[in-house]
């Protein structure tokens, strides 16, 4: 049976163009031509067309599958396996394309105007992972809170930023001095860092009340990429996220109307 080039580019769903590239390659030329003298492909042509589109697929260049194709010598299953690995490869490098995208559009979310050199003069280690951030942003994103935080962050300056992290980076000392010297979570030192904590929220992004500041802290104890974003995976310490949390909830009871919002020492914390 003999099939005319139009019929054929119907059931290969390729162009009557690639099929006049293909014969003038020599990659495929019709077994037949017609009375008038159009081309006429074979059952055998069919099938010889089938197989250099299953290589095509695969990313072979038409020089290759002519080898393949013509050369009785040649080992088919080599050929896979090469071009096998090289798909890996560009596999693994298109996935190291898509991580750079989704950390720019996740740091794009997160509100923070400053240039990728800006980023990473400021934020340091703190900036490798903001997929939290952007994740808080996607499911906040109509929350009035949450948009005046993203405003405030938006506004802020390079200058302002330096200023939230050395504050951050003060903080943080503290923190761990106080975690290494075996301060309990809820006595007054633990607590007065997490009302230390509360009010910088407040004061740089948007009001943190106590039960706001209590998921904040949760968010700290269950999720890596929270608490990264305070204190760097190098600095942390097994136990170090739950202790704060622990004086999160602690100092909330203690700012609680029953307590005065008082602590220990007498000083009045009330944003």
């Amino acid at each position: 049976m003999s099939y005319s080039v139009g019929q054929v580019s119907g059931l290969a769903g390729i162009t009557v163009r690639t099929l006049h590239h293909y014969d003038k390659a020599g990659l495929l030329s019709p077994s037949d031509r017609s009375p008038a003298g159009y081309r006429l492909y074979s059952d055998t042509d069919l099938a010889r067309l089938q197989q250099i589109l299953f290589y095509r697929e695969l990313g072979f260049p038409l020089d290759e599958i002519a080898t393949i194709l013509e050369d009785p010598q040649a080992n088919a299953l080599d050929h896979l396996r090469a071009r096998h690995r090289l798909l890996n490869d560009q596999i693994t490098k298109l996935q190291r394309l898509v991580e750079v995208a989704e950390h720019a559009l996740e740091v794009q979310q997160t509100g923070v105007e400053l240039t990728p050199e800006e980023r990473f003069e400021v934020f340091g280690e703190v900036a490798f992972d903001l997929t939290y951030a952007t994740q808080a942003h996607l499911k906040w994103q109509h929350h009035e809170g949450h948009q005046r935080s993203m405003a405030r962050a938006a506004a802020h300056s390079k200058e302002d930023w330096a200023k939230i992290m050395a504050e951050s980076a003060d903080w943080r000392v503290r923190l761990l001095a106080a975690f290494d010297a075996g301060e309990p979570a809820d006595g007054t030192p633990a607590m007065d860092l997490a009302e230390e904590h509360r009010q910088h929220v407040a004061r740089w992004f948007a009001p943190c009340p106590t039960d706001m500041h209590g998921r904040i802290a949760d968010d700290f104890a269950t999720d890596p990429r929270a608490f990264a974003l305070v204190v760097p995976p190098t600095e942390q310490r097994p136990g170090l996220a739950p202790y704060l949390r622990t004086a999160v909830h602690a100092n909330a009871v203690r700012q609680s109307p029953g307590s005065g919002g008082r602590g220990a020492g007498g000083r009045r914390y009330g944003g």
